[in-house]
């Protein structure tokens, strides 16, 4: 157990690690152009966020399930460790491949960090403090999503893109050097024998599924052999890892867990938050930049209202646990998303920056009530042994989710745009030039080049796109809204067992 006056310096490692490792997508997507423009490979630009993307969803559930077996401490440590060292050779990186691998190695400790510091918090402090804590902890999440693009592009265009990674090196240090001294970790682990064919095929479907839909209708058609063989492998080996769970005695992901309303809805939740919330931190600049002709700064800036909201709906969640249900909790939770998302569903060239704002606002503070209440829902009445395997599964649903919304809703955005502009613009060579060159948009200097009629085409036809992929993501929440239903009325019990 820890004692309590270092309580406080081991939670402070623990965000630290998370705002680490959660921030690390948006921030390099936001470099990606200074990088591309340095190394070259644009052509292969993909691998540089899939690597990391890829490594981090298919060791979420193997390093959660090792930390029950293990420890949570040596795995955390691990975690930081390599991640560190993959951080330091992606600053030193000298071609594109070279940097989709080192992602990668940063995608392995990645994979450790999230699931096994919310796991830590329901360790070491009791019922009635978990929510509290875990709420802090999920407003770090929530902040890092909308943090990340902005300090992204504050780091690019003042120092220089090297920096994306190497800033990970000191908030790392100080993550690890808190962990190794003040967490004491209580000895309750079990050593248990290894799914290793549970482990082998998870990953081979996960890494199949990742690229199939990061390469998909950009690399190769989505009709092509390319395609179809990276999904059948998905399909064969997700069978054989069905298959493989229910005979080993140590599962990967326990299917039992999800005989528990509670935890089943709360992965369907994670998975269907995670598709939708995705889409806003990264239509929302787009829109700001394209519609209303704002630079990279100011779009991430814009986001702001949302990590507002974001922050206070995960601390109000977390304070909350333990007198109203999770239940109740989400289905405050998932109004406000729905209100909030429908009204961005009316977003226009005439919406203000302000209504726009509070918008955001809204499905910011929907949203945030997850962050804090859904890893906790997951590792109710868990015994200490199956918490990091409940809270890791948790993570990985939600990691899927953005996976798969960022590849439908990206794809749904992209075919609307282009329609629009087809229908507005007719087959002629000015549309394909215009559909060709969109990227101008994006550019001040290069937007007043752009004809008006031309401009007043592009920025209506990005409006309309956006909101309507606002308008879908309505779908993935009203099935949220049954998910609440099915939930139960359980709460954060107080009480002095752990």
């Amino acid at each position: 157990m820890v004692e309590k006056s270092k309580l406080r310096l081991v939670v402070t490692g623990l965000m630290l690690a998370i705002l680490m490792a959660a921030m690390d997508n948006t921030i390099v997507a936001t470099a990606l152009g200074s990088i591309l423009a340095d190394l070259g490979g644009v052509e292969s630009y993909v691998w540089i966020t899939s690597a990391y993307a890829v490594a981090v969803l298919a060791g979420m559930p193997i390093f959660g399930k090792l930390s029950d077996m293990y420890g949570r401490k040596r795995f955390f440590v691990f975690g930081i460790t390599i991640f560190l060292i993959g951080s330091a050779l992606c600053g030193i990186a000298q071609s594109v491949p070279q940097l989709a691998v080192y992602r990668a190695i940063q995608g392995i400790g990645g994979g450790a960090l999230m699931p096994i510091a919310f796991t830590i918090v329901f360790d070491i402090f009791p019922p009635e403090k978990r929510g509290k804590m875990t709420g802090l902890l999920g407003a770090v999440f929530g902040a890092s999503s909308v943090l990340g693009p902005l300090l992204g592009a504050f780091i690019t265009d003042t120092i220089s893109w090297h920096w994306v990674f190497y800033v990970n090196v000191p908030i790392g240090i100080v993550s690890l050097f808190l962990i190794l001294k003040f967490y004491k970790e209580t000895k309750q682990t079990a050593k248990l024998k290894i799914d290793w064919l549970g482990a082998i095929t998870l990953i081979t479907a996960v890494v199949s599924l990742m690229f199939g839909l990061e390469l998909g209708g950009k690399e190769f058609a989505w009709n092509s052999w390319q395609s179809y063989t990276l999904f059948g492998i998905f399909i064969v080996f997700s069978i054989v890892f069905l298959w493989a769970e229910t005979k080993a005695s140590e599962p990967i992901i326990s299917f039992w867990m999800f005989k528990n309303r509670l935890f089943a809805s709360s992965q369907v939740l994670a998975f269907l938050y995670g598709a939708t919330f995705v889409g806003l931190t990264i239509f929302i600049p787009i829109f700001v930049q394209a519609v209303y002709g704002g630079s990279a700064t100011n779009a991430g800036f814009i986001l702001m209202p949302m990590l507002l909201g974001s922050v206070a709906g995960s601390a109000f969640a977390g304070i909350t646990q333990t007198k109203i249900s999770y239940q109740k909790i989400m289905a405050i939770s998932v109004v406000f998303y729905a209100i909030g998302m429908a009204l961005m569903s009316t977003i226009s060239p005439e919406t203000s920056r302000v209504l726009l704002s509070l918008f955001m606002v809204l499905v910011g503070l929907g949203v945030g009530f997850s962050f804090s209440l859904l890893p906790s829902a997951s590792m109710h009445k868990m015994e200490y042994h199956h918490r990091g395997s409940a809270n890791s599964t948790n993570s990985f649903f939600r990691s899927l989710g953005l996976a798969l919304g960022i590849t439908i809703f990206g794809s749904l955005q992209t075919k609307l745009l282009t329609s629009e502009i087809q229908a507005k613009l007719g087959s002629s060579s000015e549309a394909t030039q215009t559909i060709d060159n969109l990227q101008t948009v994006f550019q001040p200097e290069q937007r007043q080049m752009i004809p008006p009629n031309i401009l007043d085409v592009i920025i209506n036809a990005m409006s309309n796109s956006i909101s309507a992929t606002f308008l879908w993501s309505l779908l993935p929440i009203a099935i949220a809204i049954v998910a609440v239903y099915f939930m139960g009325n359980e709460k954060l019990e107080v009480s002095k067992d752990k």
